[in-house]
């Protein structure tokens, strides 16, 4: 029979691996939404359908978590602080995968914006899509690091993400209104950075999981649809 401290160094192993998927499906999420914006950007269909393609692999790691999780909560019976570290990571997953199928939705949305011979420079993509993503990364480090600080920043940045999505939905409003042509295309794109600010949404969620995981308190924003 294994020792207590044995038992606990298999766990705190365990635990380790857990963390590294973790992190590894959220930096392949990120990813995701980069190249999705970047489809976007440049109206490339090759990179839309890359991002098609990952996305089988984040469901497969969010499932395989998932199951890690509720193995080690099962086997090691985790108290405290440690079953706080599980359950948040079976929260977190949840979230990575939304993120990665919102990506997803973005990349479909580059192929329907081609289709339609549609415009994408009218609006400024990358620069929204690029503060959700370090919202992701953020919250990802303060994970690795039980950073509040980390946390806050996230929680900071959300609004940032709205006030973008304010500026550009008006924008592609009044092209809409001036060029009514390429309504079909502009709803498109309307939706996409609708898409982005849910994925800042989503990393605002883990930043407060993680809160939660640290503190042992929660305290959860409600998210709304920013108003217009």
């Amino acid at each position: 029979m294994m020792e207590p401290q044995g038992v606990r160094h298999a766990f705190v192993s365990e635990l380790q691996s857990l963390e590294h998927d973790l992190l590894e499906m959220g930096s392949r999420a990120e990813a995701m939404v980069g190249i999705a914006a970047d489809s976007l950007t440049r109206l490339d269909t090759g990179l839309a359908r890359e991002v098609l393609a990952r996305d089988d692999d984040i469901d497969e790691r969010d499932r395989m978590i998932e199951e890690h999780c509720l193995r080690l909560i099962a086997l090691q019976q985790p108290i405290a602080g440690d079953l706080r570290v599980v359950s948040t990571a079976m929260k977190m997953i949840t979230d990575i995968e939304r993120i990665g199928d919102l990506a997803v939705d973005i990349a479909k949305i580059t192929l329907k914006v081609d289709k339609e011979f549609g415009e994408t420079s009218i609006i400024d993509i990358p620069k929204i899509a690029n503060v959700a993503r370090q919202m992701l990364r953020l919250a990802l480090e303060a994970f690795v690091r039980r950073d509040l600080d980390l946390v806050r920043r996230v929680i900071v940045m959300d609004d940032e993400v709205d006030d973008l999505y304010r500026s550009l939905r008006e924008h592609i409003f009044s092209i809409m209104r001036s060029h009514p042509e390429h309504v079909v295309s502009d709803s498109w794109l309307l939706l996409a950075i609708h898409h982005v600010e849910r994925i800042a949404d989503h990393s605002v969620n883990i930043a407060e999981r993680i809160s939660f995981m640290v503190t042992g308190e929660n305290k959860h924003r409600h998210h709304e649809e920013p108003e217009g």
